[in-house]
């Protein structure tokens, strides 16, 4: 099984390396691309029944950039690799987010990353639907 550190460590080894996306149903980006936010899919796998993928993306933040409102159609389970954000999940009260922290957004919960003075980068992981759009603006 992978530890939370094994996987932070290899989730940074492939920032590092410039590993190469995998597209989503031909999709390389999500939709709702929000200037000064950079996302790798690294890996998609198909769960068994053929009804859900699991996906994993990476993502780099720019200072001061905000991630677009938006949903999926899945569950996100992420971690903060670098950096630090204000997490806004509709619902919720608003999360300052540091390196090592993680967090789980709902599927189809529309929500946003407001992102610091430094560059914050994030490890992703979605269960989301197959055949869908990995994120939908909100």
């Amino acid at each position: 099984m992978l530890s939370r550190r094994s996987f932070v460590n290899c989730a940074l080894c492939m920032l590092s390396s410039g590993f190469t996306a995998v597209a989503v149903e031909g999709q390389a980006q999500p939709a709702g691309q929000t200037s000064g936010v950079t996302r790798t899919i690294l890996s998609t796998e198909e769960l068994p029944g053929g009804h859900y993928v699991v996906v994993q993306v990476a993502a780099e933040i720019a200072p001061g950039a905000t991630v677009a409102r938006h949903t999926h159609p899945g569950i996100e389970s992420s971690v903060i690799l670098a950096g630090e954000a204000e997490l806004l999940v509709d619902g919720q009260p608003n999360r300052t987010l540091r390196a090592g922290d993680s967090f789980q957004v709902p599927a189809v919960t529309p929500h946003s990353l407001r992102n610091g003075s430094g560059s914050t980068r994030v490890a992703g992981t979605y269960t989301v639907e197959k055949g869908k759009p990995l994120a939908s603006p909100a």
